[in-house]
């Protein structure tokens, strides 16, 4: 098997621009859709953050599309579900693949998703450069906050999450992502 490329990805997304790709060791990984509750919650916390952000010119807010060009051996192409890119990193917006890791990122696991892998995602980042990642479950209504040399924390739905080294003054209370049910 051929170790895959940057350019193989690009004209795979040509190819087959219906499907979300991420380049993982040489490895071309195809995302499915993911189920309709974990995506509202990743819209949600998209949203919440950029709501704060952009007014106050913090820097981009990136939804799970985006791709980042990790700074690698592999160079691999990752896309976490949202991300926030602070504004002196990345002053202006790119059409390609940003070459950097995101100062904040979130995966929202779906039903198809394994908590170990994710976990495994957000270390790479954190190893990276990423100053926090966030693992997001639905299922539990749990978010489990990384940061490099430091302990997990756990966060319930009695819990709000802070970020004050890069959005101080935000925060995302917890229950309040999770997709509300209509009676």
């Amino acid at each position: 098997m051929s170790v895959l490329t940057v350019k193989d990805l690009d004209n795979l997304q040509v190819d087959y621009p219906e499907l979300k790709m991420e380049l993982v060791s040489g490895e071309i990984i195809v995302m499915s859709p993911s189920g309709l509750e974990s995506d509202e919650v990743a819209a949600e916390i998209v949203a919440q953050l950029r709501n704060w952000v952009r007014p106050r010119k913090l820097g981009r807010v990136i939804a799970s599309s985006g791709g980042f060009r990790l700074p690698n051996a592999d160079g691999d192409v990752r896309a976490p579900d949202a991300a926030f890119i602070r504004a002196e990193r990345l002053p202006r917006p790119t059409e390609d693949y940003a070459e950097l890791v995101p100062d904040l990122m979130f995966e929202v696991k779906s039903k198809r998703d394994s908590m170990n892998k994710l976990r495994q995602k957000i270390q790479e980042f954190i190893e990276l450069g990423t100053e926090v990642g966030v693992l997001v479950d639905p299922r539990t209504r749990t978010m489990e906050v990384y940061r490099p040399n430091a302990e997990k924390i756990v966060l319930g739905d009695a819990d709000v999450l802070e970020v004050p080294e890069l959005l101080p003054g935000w925060e995302l209370s917890v229950v309040d992502v999770w997709a509300p049910e209509f009676e």
